[in-house]
Formats: C-alpha cells, sequence, structure tokens
C-alpha cells in the first residue's frame, strides 16, 4: 500500500476495492482492441424491468426533482416496511427504515454509527471486501473468523463464540454471502442467534443484498428471532434483485435509535438519495417479483454451467454455491508454479492477473475477501461469454501443467 504524507492517515490505511481495480485493469486492456471477459464485477447483466424505468420517467414528468427527504420519500420506506412484513414476516415502522445511496453507504453508516475506536468487529472469511476497510475507516478492528470449502464458507457456533472477546461490538456476514454463494440456514442462523443471546452487547449486521437470487427454499433472515431482532440491523436495496445497479438505492432495517443515528450521520454527508431512484424503487417493490423470477432462471442454469466447467479444470476445485452469482474455487495448486515469463505465481492477485493478461478474463484474487487460496468469478454474464471464458481460464491454467 502506497502512502502519501500529506494526505490523511484514514486514507493513506485504505485499500483500494479489488473488485473495481480487476474492473478498471480488464477496461484498459479492452481499450487497446484486447477481448476481456469480466467476471469481476457483481452486476447482474440484465436490464432494470420496464415498469421500474417508467416510473422515473414519470417521476421526472411529475417534478420530482427537488431534494428528497435524508432518510427516504415516506412511501418508499413504507413500501419497505409492507416487504419486510410480506416476504420476511418481519414487523418494522417506517421510522426504523433508512434509505441511502445504495446499500454500500447503508453499510458505512452502520459501521460509523456504532463502531469507537478500538471496538472489534467479527467477520466470518471470506468477506465482500468493503467490509474490513470500512472499519478501519471508523479505527475498529476486524476479527476474522475463518472457514473454507469443506464448510461451504460457513461458521459455527462454537467459532463465534470463541471469537467474542469483551471489546466485541459488532458481527457481520452476508447471506447469501459475497463471495462465496453460501446461504445460512434457518437451523443454521438460530444456532448463531443462541450465541448472541448470551451477549447482549453486540449487535449484528445482516447484509441481505442478495436476498432474491437464493437458490434454496426461501431467504432466511438472522433478524427472524425475537430474542436478538432489536439487535439485528438489515442491510439490503434494489441493484442485484432488480438489476438497478446504477440507481444506487439500498436501506436499512433497525432499532428506532440506530435508524435515527444513520439519519443524523446521512445528513451531514449526503442527505437524501436521489428522487428519482426512490420513486423508481417504490414501484419495483409495489409491482412484485416477475421480473426477479426470470432473472433468477438465468442464473440456476449459469450456476450448473459454471459449475460442470470448473471441475472440468485439473488442478481447480469448487463446491456449488446456494445463492448470489459467484463461484469460489479453490486454485491453490497454481501457487509456486512459474508462467511462461518465469513468473511464480504466489498467491491468488498474481493468478487473477495472470489470468488477466494471458487468458483475457477478469476475475478477483480471493486475498482481498479474506481468503488467499481461493478466487472469485462471477457467473452474471451470457452463456456464450461464461463458455468461453472458462474455456481461456482451462487454457491458462493448463500451461502450469
Amino acid at each position: 500500500m502506497s502512502t502519501t504524507p500529506y494526505l490523511s492517515d484514514r486514507i493513506n490505511n485504505l485499500s483500494e476495492s479489488a473488485t473495481l481495480k480487476m474492473t478498471k485493469l480488464g477496461r484498459e486492456l479492452a481499450s487497446k482492441g484486447i477481448n476481456v471477459i469480466s467476471l469481476s464485477v457483481g452486476e447482474p447483466d440484465f436490464n432494470t424491468p420496464d415498469n421500474v424505468k417508467a416510473a422515473a420517467k414519470k417521476a421526472l414528468d411529475d417534478n420530482f426533482t427537488r431534494y428528497s427527504p435524508v432518510p427516504g420519500y415516506p412511501e418508499l420506506r413504507q413500501a419497505i416496511v409492507d416487504k419486510l412484513k410480506n416476504e420476511n414476516g418481519l414487523d418494522y415502522e417506517p421510522s426504523q427504515i433508512v434509505v441511502s445511496t445504495g446499500a454500500k453507504q447503508s453499510l458505512s453508516n452502520v459501521i460509523l454509527t456504532l463502531i469507537n475506536p478500538g471496538d472489534e468487529v467479527i467477520i466470518p472469511t471470506p468477506y465482500w471486501v468493503s467490509y474490513s476497510e470500512m472499519v478501519v475507516l471508523a479505527e475498529g478492528k476486524s476479527v476474522f473468523i475463518n472457514t473454507d470449502i469443506e464448510s461451504d464458507f460457513k461458521i459455527t457456533p462454537a467459532q463465534l463464540e470463541a471469537a467474542i472477546t469483551p471489546k466485541t461490538k459488532l458481527f457481520m456476514f452476508s447471506s447469501p454471502c459475497n463471495p462465496t454463494g453460501s446461504v445460512y440456514s434457518k437451523e443454521e442462523l438460530e444456532g448463531l442467534a443462541k450465541v448472541f443471546e448470551k451477549h447482549p452487547n453486540i449487535f449484528i449486521l445482516s447484509d441481505e443484498i442478495y436476498e432474491h437470487i437464493n437458490f434454496v427454499d426461501k431467504h432466511e433472515s438472522i433478524a427472524q428471532f425475537d430474542s436478538i431482532k432489536d439487535r439485528v440491523i438489515i442491510v439490503n436495496g434494489f441493484s442485484k434483485a432488480f438489476a438497478m445497479t446504477g440507481w444506487r438505492l439500498g436501506y436499512i432495517a433497525a432499532n428506532k435509535e440506530i435508524a435515527a443515528a444513520n439519519d443524523k450521520l446521512q445528513g451531514q454527508t449526503t442527505s437524501g438519495t436521489c428522487s428519482i431512484a426512490q420513486r423508481a424503487g417504490i414501484v419495483a417493490y409495489n409491482d412484485g417479483l416477475e421480473s426477479v423470477q426470470a432473472m433468477k432462471e438465468a442464473f440456476v442454469r449459469r450456476r450448473q454451467l459454471v459449475y460442470d466447467l470448473l471441475n472440468d479444470i485439473p488442478g481447480v476445485k469448487t463446491n456449488l454455491p446456494e445463492g448470489a452469482f459467484y463461484f469460489f474455487p479453490e486454485v491453490s495448486s497454481f501457487f509456486g508454479k512459474k508462467d511462461s515469463q518465469g513468473n511464480v505465481i504466489k498467491g491468488s492477485a498474481d493468478l487473477a492477473l495472470y489470468l488477466l493478461n494471458e487468458g483475457h478474463i477478469a476475475t478477483v484474487g480471493g486475498d482481498s475477501f479474506g481468503n488467499d487460496n481461493y478466487i472469485r468469478l462471477s457467473y452474471a454474464a451470457s452463456d456464450e461469454n461464461l463458455k468461453e471464458a472458462l474455456r481461456r481460464m482451462k487454457e491458462a491454467l493448463g500451461n502450469f501443467v
């Protein structure tokens, strides 16, 4: 990590987002006329549904172009409350909802409103790249619980209990998980909830942005357990389910004190998020999940396609993820080997860079997600691009064998 003396320690200590970095490198190669297939970014390759786009156009015509309320329009907050009740069986009031400029801001707001310098935040690995860096910004300390492919990248209650100290303030995780696609069952979440029951000073940040890209029975939220619900902060949004990544629309559901604190922080940073995006979000939630289902069916097909192709590459080990649109295969068998230029592959970052330069496939090294023995690849791409990308990967990795 390079530092610049006149910049703050806060920014000098912060790492660049690995996913955005690989996307940037891929685009640089593409600008030179090289055909790069990007499997690095977490973005559905579908268009935003027509009814949502129509709602945005109507919002413009209706002149929703002024400052919006800091925590979101009342109609959107009510739509979120209704969604949480009807889809998740969870009771909230609009005063417990804060809408932000993407789920990423929602996560950052929560951490900044809860964490003091020195507070510990427990994070299972692998984790989404920005989790630990947000803790750095808050001057907290990340405490990692390591998992692997054998456990489907999920922690046990015993592991959670062992990681808790008097300094633990927050536990944060995602289900379905980015980067592994792992999904916690109700029974598994209940086991974790029983641990939290014994530690009433710990809050739980539950990132549920991939809720609807879920290939098991139904989404389960850890907020369903009444004994800890008041300490759970749900983070969700519209980017993945409704292919609204560029709209930047996310939210939290939390107890009233935490919601008010997030409102207060947001009032001094960004204020209310885009008025047009919010009006579109109201329609997205109120009109149902038909477009989501069509997207999910495509992801189910692609998941099987990529699973079969990965299993056909010698030296690659993978599991079958139950949600999201990622694979997190183990690739440590290639570490220590040399490429055609004599460069030694020392870890996942080197391997991801090799795949980009040699195979023209953009992936992300697992080191940025807390597990260096793996790489992340997204299957939010066309069947044709996935087939070609995995063909290139097999060929490039075959050069080591």
